[in-house]
């Protein structure tokens, strides 16, 4: 049997090389071999690298010279974590003993520097020279936290050029405050600053849009003035009481608070938020959080005319609570109502609705309500029923519930709640099940000001 001779090269004919020799070799056809990050231009590509995680970031120099060069000179994302010796350091960190290091041959600006120190006194000192180093002179975002200890003077080194900062765990002293001209978002978890350091520190963000706090240990009230915030989230300092006051905020539009769990320690003034649109969550207890507008206490007679959207927390038996509450909000339009039974205990007697004094904003304005946590059963449904017998210009009604409705279900739940006499006739009714766990409500939207309804999750 004759064999065939492979064909053999034309003397003299050199074979395609390069890209060009692989799609002639292997049929691949135009673009589909061609490297196309490497096209971007070096600013697109440093860009890409300074969201990388700190490893990631780094680990991009070995794919070539030019992303050496890149990695120098990109703006620096370093994230730095101290654990107890048997805890693993996430692969998204590197330890404090690998920062002098990329600090002395990073040549770029800095975008980030995330620092969790635990109560260690030998990495305390050496942040001290981290954040006098050249490296971290211009940072855009700060996040440290130090284990209780003061916070370094040094770390607000960057104020002028911060947009973003985050501050937990430390004190705060209020003389060290330097001026924050460009700075948006303010965190400030588990700090201890003084009632005049707190104003000082908000006077000095010039631009701020965002303040969250969580565990504030403060002597003395909180006083908010600023003529830039539009959104402050606000956690109790649990058994401590604690006073918000809220003295001048013309921007302000939401005040959010989805972790007081103490209430009762609660008062919140609000005395000049002129578009103040969304408020809560808190617990529907008239005698828990105390609002005040102005001078005196909110009321039907002393009530707060631009609030559209109320979250509350509420066992199934206090629809009164919540009712007194809505008289308070008479321009109201969307209305969260998430169930749990531990609002049941240690809540007075509250007064009875009284028909002859009707709800302003169950007749003219209220247009959605949301039941959160629903399970569709005793005093639930007759809570919810009252909304559907009164609320005279209701658009629609969700119930979040557990597990899938059929329509049966859905069926029976009409009947318990007298939809065929409902007030508004063009009030529609969804029950769709809630498959994840619920969070607190609005927690993750504090910051992000492009969320309209910061209570809706999908």
């Amino acid at each position: 049997m004759e064999k065939k001779e492979a064909p053999r090269a034309t003397p003299g004919k050199r074979e395609p090389g390069g890209i060009a020799g692989k799609q002639a070799r292997t049929g691949d056809c135009g673009e589909a071999a061609e490297d196309f990050i490497s096209r971007l231009p070096d600013a697109v590509l440093c860009t890409i690298i300074s969201l990388l995680p700190t490893k990631d970031g780094g680990r991009t120099q070995a794919l070539s010279r030019r992303w050496r060069r890149l990695w120098r000179s990109a703006p620096l994302n370093l994230e730095v974590l101290t654990r107890p010796p048997d805890d693993p350091i996430p692969t998204h960190s590197v330890t404090p003993s690998a920062v002098s290091d990329i600090i002395s041959r990073h040549h770029g600006p800095a975008r980030r520097f995330y620092f969790h120190c635990l109560r260690d006194d030998e990495v305390y000192a050496q942040a001290e020279t981290w954040f006098l180093s050249r490296a971290l002179a211009n940072l855009q975002e700060l996040d440290a936290s130090y284990g209780n200890l003061p916070l370094l003077p040094s770390a607000l080194r960057a104020a002028p050029t911060l947009l973003v900062a985050k501050i937990s765990h430390c004190d705060l002293p209020g003389e060290i405050v330097p001026d924050f001209p460009l700075l948006k978002q303010l965190t400030l978890l588990y700090v201890s600053i003084s009632a005049d350091g707190f104003h000082t520190l908000l006077s000095s963000c010039h631009a701020l849009e965002s303040l969250c706090m969580s565990q504030v240990r403060a002597a003395g009230c909180l006083r908010v003035s600023s003529p830039t915030l539009r959104s402050i989230g606000f956690r109790d300092n649990h058994s401590e009481e604690t006073e918000l006051v809220i003295e001048d905020a013309p921007r302000l539009v939401r005040l959010l608070l989805p972790y007081c769990y103490q209430d009762d320690c609660v008062t919140i003034r609000v005395i000049w938020a002129p578009k103040l649109e969304i408020m809560g969550p808190f617990a529907a207890f008239v005698s828990k959080v105390l609002l005040f507008q102005r001078k005196s206490p909110v009321s039907s007679a002393n009530s707060m005319h631009t609030v559209k959207v109320l979250a509350l927390r509420s066992s199934g038996d206090k629809l009164h609570a919540v009712l007194n509450i809505l008289r308070w909000f008479p321009c109201l339009e969307k209305l969260y109502v998430t169930f749990h039974k531990r609002y049941e205990m240690g809540a007075k007697d509250e007064p009875q609705y009284d028909p002859r004094h009707p709800i302003e904003c169950l007749q003219t304005h209220l247009k959605n309500v949301v039941f959160k946590l629903y399970w569709g059963n005793g005093k639930q449904v007759d809570f919810a029923r009252f909304f559907v017998l009164n609320a005279e210009v209701l658009n629609k009604i969700e119930f979040e519930v557990h597990g899938d409705y059929s329509s049966e279900s859905v069926a029976f739940q009409h009947r318990l709640l007298h939809v065929k006499n409902r007030a508004s006739r063009d009030a529609q009714f969804e029950f769709r099940s809630m498959r994840v766990r619920n969070k607190y409500l609005g927690d993750e939207h504090i910051h992000d000001l492009s969320v309209a309804d910061p209570f809706r999750q999908p």
